[in-house]
């Protein structure tokens, strides 16, 4: 009996197709392809908006506009001289002096504010 399943066996192995699965290398050369021209397309040019609003909102800072810090602060601009790394808010009755970049909103402006000192 063995020996006829050995006789009826065939006698090569059969062809398998391109190598092409999941395991493959290309596979994986092709999913990281992927990802970098998702990278390029979609996340590099809205880092790049993103950054030029942050440096336009940062220019036009001045004195009585109301302010968003990325701490949750609300507060008005007191002091922003041109040049300077930081501006000084006033929030309820405390003075807060903070960097530009971590102001990252500008509600509206404080008339009263602008105009007292």
């Amino acid at each position: 009996m063995t020996s006829t399943l050995f006789a009826q066996a065939p006698a090569e192995p059969p062809a398998q197709g391109p190598q092409g699965g999941p395991n493959s290398p290309m596979f994986m050369f092709f999913v990281i392809g992927l990802m970098l021209l998702f990278w390029v397309v979609v996340i590099l040019p809205m880092s790049r908006r993103q950054k030029k609003e942050q440096e336009q909102l940062i220019a036009t800072l001045k004195r009585g506009a109301k302010v968003l810090t990325n701490a949750g602060i609300i507060g008005t601009i007191v002091s922003a001289k041109d040049g300077e790394d930081e501006v000084v808010i006033k929030s309820e009755d405390s003075r807060l002096r903070i960097k530009r970049n971590v102001i990252v909103q500008v509600i509206g402006t404080d008339e009263a504010e602008a105009t007292a000192k």
